[in-house]
């Protein structure tokens, strides 16, 4: 059984349908990828999973228990933790701070008394935020932003990590430095399920891919499937019904 099933699940806006009988599943230790082009519901589809906006039918398993219509607070205490696209750091704190008030809340009200770092500076050298610890939240770049979600995140141990466009305002150096990232969060057995319009990143660290369009999957494959699938040439990167070969610009596998 995966780590994460989602199960025919749909959830409408009024009359508009922004999940469409959506199905995916998740396994421990693997990296995997959800593409679609802007508007297709996958932020949306993020957000039915962890809770933060209810199903209208189907069904969502994690670690083999009906989380469905659970709280996104039991579900984060399950082991869900997540990423947004919109930056949400806790502005006046300093870096080491934000994640450490995670680590804290995790670990519950006791800690605070005790006011044990539970290894944030080990995490933040992990991360690559080290020179920035003592740097106010709102103060740093984008990229370092972004990162500082990361740690965060990961300050709660999931068992399974949902990250939203992670890889935006990284270069590509820092880009590089968060696939491998991903990497060695997956081989320590965690979960990862990553929204990302970065193709050479989605390719070059996901094992298997969803491609969601107007909030129904319609591929799903490892990433030479993907990359060769018309139904996704046409549909997410607008390639007309003439295929053309030159136009063809996804990165091989496994670049990085």
């Amino acid at each position: 059984m995966a780590l994460l099933d989602v199960e025919r699940v749909s959830m409408r806006f009024g009359g508009i349908v922004a999940v469409n009988e959506a199905s995916l599943s998740v396994e421990s230790g693997s990296i995997t990828g959800l593409i679609g082009p802007n508007g297709a519901g996958k932020t949306t589809l993020f957000n039915v999973v962890t809770g933060l906006q209810p199903v209208a039918s189907g069904r969502i398993r994690f670690r083999g228990r009906d989380v469905t219509h659970a709280s996104p607070n039991s579900r984060a205490k399950a082991g869900m933790a997540r990423t947004f696209q919109r930056l949400e750091a806790f502005g006046s704190l300093t870096v080491r701070e934000n994640v450490l008030v995670a680590s804290e809340i995790h670990a519950g009200v006791p800690s605070w008394f005790r006011r044990r770092s539970n290894g944030v500076d080990e995490l933040l050298e992990r991360v690559g935020l080290t020179r920035y610890a003592g740097q106010r939240a709102d103060s740093v770049p984008t990229g370092v932003a972004r990162l500082l979600e990361l740690a965060r995140a990961l300050a709660i141990q999931p068992r399974l990590l949902l990250l939203d466009e992670p890889s935006s305002g990284l270069d590509e150096t820092e880009t590089g430095h968060f696939g491998a990232l991903l990497r060695e969060v997956a081989a320590d057995g965690c979960a990862v399920l990553m929204v990302e319009h970065d193709m050479q990143l989605v390719m070059g660290v996901c094992e298997y891919i969803h491609v969601l369009e107007f909030g129904k999957v319609i591929a799903r494959g490892d990433p030479a499937q993907i990359r060769s699938d018309r139904t996704v040439q046409v549909a997410y990167l607008g390639f007309g019904d003439t295929p053309d070969e030159h136009t063809l610009q996804l990165p091989p596998v496994g670049a990085t």
